[in-house]
């Protein structure tokens, strides 16, 4: 199984779905842009490993997130 944090699915919608830049994504987050890109980097990382190995993919719930990877 592969687990993957609300702040990086966060991340994630913003840049990749939403079409955010770095910093706009880090002022919607209040976090750094070097936040926002370690969660970027840490949430594709696990999706291409759930897709490659074909593992289950799970979100934690925000109390049990990393708080911003």
């Amino acid at each position: 199984m592969v687990i993957i944090d609300p702040d990086e699915v966060e991340a994630l919608r913003l840049v990749d779905y939403l079409g955010l830049n770095q910093e706009e994504a880090a002022q919607s987050m209040g976090v750094s842009r070097g936040t926002v890109w370690r969660c970027v980097d840490s949430g594709r990382k696990k999706l291409i490993t759930m897709v490659i190995e074909g593992r289950p993919l799970t979100v934690t719930d925000v109390d049990d997130s990393c708080d911003n990877c």
